[in-house]
Order: structure tokens, then C-alpha cells, then sequence
């Protein structure tokens, strides 16, 4: 690791006409450090007599001679001398005259340590990412995400993904666009469902360290789809667009251990069989409705206002096709057909009629309800609806219901009924207009209570005498008892199952203004009920008088 030299016999003079070398050499990674402690050689031009020369890899690195330094003489002094690695040789020569008897050299030589990761750097640099130095050596590694190559230099990276399932997606070399790792064996792999077609672009910026004479001796990306193989690429040229006849590909780069190139992306994307845009059936519509139907696409058909869709013998609010991987449709659309509501519903003592002449019963057409025997109608104009129903104007199917004029019975009386006289029990439905009223005096202690009949006018008011409704309180006054006091009972044939009748409260009670309860002059009130009343077969109202009538 150090030593000295010196000249033969020194410090005595140095012997005539001899050459002699030293070879010095240490450890790799130190270089050689040589400098002169005692220097005197007899003086010549450009040093031709006697002469040291320090020589290194074939370089000569000095030559010295003389005592002091000169235009034609150089003299070591203070310099100190650095081999580039780790030998150098010193070669003392004299000639075969001494006469003023020179006393020669004295040298001495040391190893120091190299800096490999300062000495290059750039495309030269020792490592491709990160350079350490240490005494007598170096050693490289690498960013996070890279390993280092078997050659200790080369910094690669593990690039061969998970295969891609996607219907579209990009790949590119590790870092585009920044340089791709050296020394690296990359395999990417796309595989799609069967039917699609894999169709690869790549970016214009490509660019893969290639050569001037050989096709991609260096490195190279080579695209394997099917039986076809695409490449090798490298270069500056963007390979462009690639169409492919398969579903699965799979994409290899390869980079060697040089170069600084940035590399490549490409995307893909995959593209079924095509198949051919279907017609439209009259009155259909379409979705999505576009110009190109690729494997896998789907229509979903549906009607217009008005229409279904007909399969089978049935009817559907929608239906849906694909696209098979042969290029052909699942089915064939479905007509539409115009809904039919059918024949209307009969109803009780009611015509049907027709609102247009061939009665028909499609969508749109109309019909009404015509009461036989001048009945109450209800609800009677009916439409033929989207959903195939009979809708009144309120969107509502049910049936409407005729009903017997006002004081008519549900049912015939025979000959010798036509009042009740006598106690005569009446049936069921033979007077429906009648109505029993229950009445609470809370006025009065004890409490009073008692019961009085009524007539019903129609769907909201009562018709009954105005005692009835009188509070009995000690006083003079006409005051009628609070309308919360008063029950309504219709429907009812013995008063004594009230449980089978409908009952119902009182909104607000009218006495006869002049009503005068000592002679029972103007005996009439009216009741206002709280909630409407539905008519059936045991409940409907009495007859008015027509009006001017006495």
C-alpha cells in the first residue's frame, strides 16, 4: 500500500550507462500516488542524458532531469504524480558519462482510495441509478420499485403485470416518458371476452433504442395476437394502429443493459362482431338508436303511448335483443299492437254506448253508461286507457253505479204496501230514504234522551222535524241541542240492531226560523251530516217537491 524507491547506491552517485524500472502496483479500486523527496540527475535537453520517467496504462505521465526546473528540464519539486489506476512503472536511465558525479533520487509512493461515482457520470456513470463509494471500491442500487441486475450496474424492474380484463386500458414501459429501465424482459397480457377483436394504438411519441444496420438488435417490443406476431418495433416511428383478429394478446419488451431511450404506450380497445341495425316496427321505439351495433350492445324495444308490445301471445311493456358474437341478433323485435280494452264491463240497469260508430275498444276509443229507466247516473264517461283498462276521467277503473230515481224502492212493494199504518212491518229496502236520529240532551239533569225519524234529501242532508231537535231546557227559548249530540243512523230496518246500520255525525243543525213549539207551527229543520252519503240498495233519497209546487 506505500513504499519508497531511489537510485542505485544513493546517496552516493548513481552508476553510469544503466537502465532500471520499477513496477508498482496496489489493490483495485486505489490509485497511485508518487512524489520526490530528493531529486538531482545531471541536466540535458529535453532531458537525452540521464532521465526518471513515470509511465501508466502505455502513457507516459513525467519526465523529469536536471537539479532545477528549466524551458528544456523538468524537475518533480513539490508535484505529486496520480496513476490512473492502480499500477504505474518508473524508469531510471543514465548515459555513460557522470563526470560531475549526481547524487540521484529518492521517491515514495502511496495508495489513495478512488472516487469511481465522481469519475463519470452521464450516459459513462457506473450505475444506473445511485453510485456509493467506499475505500478501495464501489457499489450501486437502485430507486424504490427496481432491483439490481446480476452485473451489479443495471437497475431492472419487475414489468410483467396482472392480465388486463378490460374492455379498454393502457400500458407503456416502466416511467414513460422518462428513460425505461435497463436490462429487462416485459410481458403484458390482454385477454377480453370471446367475440371481441383487440385493437391496439400506440402514441406517437415512441422511442426504442434500435440500430442503423440491424433490424432491433438492441431493444424491441414484439406483439403476439393469435397466430399473427406484429414487430419487433423500436426506433422513433410510432408502430401506429394495430388490428388484431383475436381477443387475447400478449405484448413483450425487451431492453438491454445501455441506453437512454424514453420509451413507448400504447391503448387498446376491444371491438365485438358488428351486427346489422334492425328496423324499426311501426310504432316502436328504439334505445339506444345509433348508427353501428357491436357484440354485446343490447336494444331495448318499447311502444308509444297506446301500444304493447306482443310475444308470444303475450303482451310486454318492454323486450330486449343483443348482439351475438357471430354478428347476428338474439330475436327479432316484437310487433306493437294497439291496446285493446275489451269488451266494458256490464252494469246494473245501465246501456253501454259508443262513442264512435264501429265500437271499438282500442286505445282512445270512448264509451258511456246510459241509465235505464231515468236512474241517477254516476261517473259514466269511460276511455279506453294505456294500461288496457276502462278509466274514467280521474284515471279510476271502477264501475259506475245506476241508481232508482229519487222515493223509489230497491225492490217492488206489493199492491197493499204504501205507508207504514198500522205497525205493519216493512221490508228491506221498501222505504231506504228513511233515517232514525238519536238524540242527547245534556242540558237537563238528569240527562235527557230520545229518539226521532227523518227523511234523507240527498248525499249531505237530513230532512225531520224541528221538536225533534228542540233542547229541552227550562226556559222558553228555541234552542236546538249541540250538533255533536245527534246520531245519524241510514240503512236501518230494526231500530233495535243498530249495529247493522251507518252511522253517521252531524256537521251543523237549522231550525225553522219561526218555528213556535206551543202549537208546532213551522215543525221543520234540516241536518247538515259531516261525511257524504255513499247510496247502495238500502240507502236513497226521498223525493223533493219540484219547485212552484205546494
Amino acid at each position: 500500500m506505500y513504499g519508497s524507491l531511489c537510485s542505485p547506491n544513493f546517496p552516493e552517485p548513481y552508476p553510469r550507462d544503466m537502465q532500471l524500472r520499477w513496477n508498482v502496483s496496489v489493490p483495485d479500486g486505489f490509485q497511485i500516488k508518487l512524489y520526490f523527496s530528493h531529486f538531482d540527475l545531471e541536466p540535458s535537453y529535453l532531458c537525452e542524458y540521464d532521465y526518471v520517467k513515470v509511465e501508466a496504462e502505455g502513457e507516459v505521465l513525467a519526465l523529469f532531469c536536471g537539479k532545477e526546473q528549466t524551458d528544456t528540464e523538468a524537475v518533480p519539486a513539490q508535484q505529486a504524480l496520480t496513476s490512473p489506476r492502480n499500477s504505474l512503472s518508473l524508469l531510471f536511465s543514465s548515459d555513460f558519462s557522470d563526470e560531475e558525479r549526481f547524487s540521484g533520487f529518492v521517491a515514495h509512493y502511496s495508495a489513495v482510495d478512488i472516487d469511481e461515482c465522481s469519475e463519470r457520470s452521464g450516459e459513462d456513470a457506473l450505475c444506473d441509478h445511485f453510485c456509493h463509494n467506499y475505500i478501495g471500491g464501489y457499489y450501486c442500487s437502485c430507486r424504490y420499485g427496481y432491483r439490481l441486475h446480476s452485473d451489479n450496474h443495471t437497475c431492472r424492474v419487475e414489468c410483467s403485470s396482472d392480465v388486463f380484463r378490460e374492455r379498454s386500458g393502457v400500458l407503456s414501459s416502466i416511467d414513460f416518458p422518462a428513460p425505461y429501465p435497463k436490462s429487462c424482459e416485459c410481458l403484458y397480457r390482454i385477454e377480453v371476452e370471446d367475440g371481441f377483436r383487440l385493437r391496439l394504438q400506440f402514441d406517437s411519441h415512441f422511442d426504442v433504442e434500435d440500430h442503423p444496420d440491424v433490424s432491433c438488435p438492441y431493444d424491441y417490443i414484439k406483439i403476439k395476437a393469435g397466430s399473427a406476431v406484429f414487430g419487433p418495433f423500436c426506433g422513433d416511428r410510432s408502430p401506429g394502429v394495430i388490428q388484431t383478429d383475436s381477443n387475447v394478446a400478449s405484448i413483450v419488451f425487451h431492453s438491454d443493459s445501455s441506453g437512454e431511450n424514453l420509451g413507448w404506450r400504447l391503448g387498446y380497445t376491444a371491438t365485438g362482431s358488428q351486427c346489422p341495425v334492425p328496423n324499426t316496427p311501426p310504432n316502436a321505439l328504439m334505445n339506444p338508436f345509433q348508427s353501428e351495433y357491436f357484440f354485446k350492445d343490447h336494444i331495448l324495444f318499447t311502444c308509444e303511448p297506446g301500444y304493447h308490445l306482443l310475444k308470444d301471445g303475450g303482451h310486454l311493456d318492454h323486450y330486449q335483443i343483443d348482439c351475438r358474437a357471430d354478428g347476428s341478433w338474439s330475436d327479432r323485435p316484437p310487433p306493437c299492437h294497439m291496446v285493446d280494452c275489451g269488451s266494458p264491463k256490464m252494469v246494473d240497469m245501465a246501456d253501454v254506448v259508443f262513442g264512435n260508430h264501429d265500437n271499438s275498444t282500442l286505445f282512445g276509443a270512448t264509451v258511456q253508461y246510459v241509465c235505464r229507466e231515468g236512474g241517477v247516473q254516476l261517473n259514466t264517461s269511460y276511455r279506453c286507457g294505456l294500461s288496457g283498462d276502462w278509466v274514467d276521467s280521474e284515471g279510476r277503473s271502477t264501475v259506475p253505479t245506476c241508481l232508482p230515481t229519487c222515493g223509489q224502492p230497491s225492490r217492488p212493494l206489493p199492491p197493499q204496501v204504501k205507508r207504514i199504518v198500522g205497525g205493519r212491518s216493512a221490508e228491506p229496502g221498501f222505504f231506504p230514504w228513511q233515517v232514525l236520529l238519536s238524540v242527547e240532551d245534556l242540558s237537563r239533569v238528569p240527562e235527557d234522551r230520545w229518539f226521532g225519524s227523518g227523511a234523507l234529501l240527498s248525499e249531505s242532508w237530513v230532512l225531520t222535524a224541528a221538536h225533534i231537535l228542540r233542547s229541552l231546557r227550562r226556559d222558553t227559548s228555541v234552542v236546538p241541542v249541540a250538533a255533536d249530540h245527534v246520531k245519524v243512523f241510514l240503512g236501518l230496518h230494526d231500530a233495535r240492531d243498530k249495529r247493522r246500520a251507518t252511522n253517521l255525525s252531524v256537521d251543523r243543525i237549522f231550525l225553522h226560523p219561526d218555528f213556535q213549539p206551543n202549537n208546532y207551527n213551522n215543525d221543520i229543520a234540516l241536518l247538515r251530516l259531516s261525511e257524504r252519503v255513499e247510496f247502495n240498495q238500502l240507502i236513497r233519497p226521498v223525493c223533493l217537491p219540484l219547485p212552484h209546487t205546494q
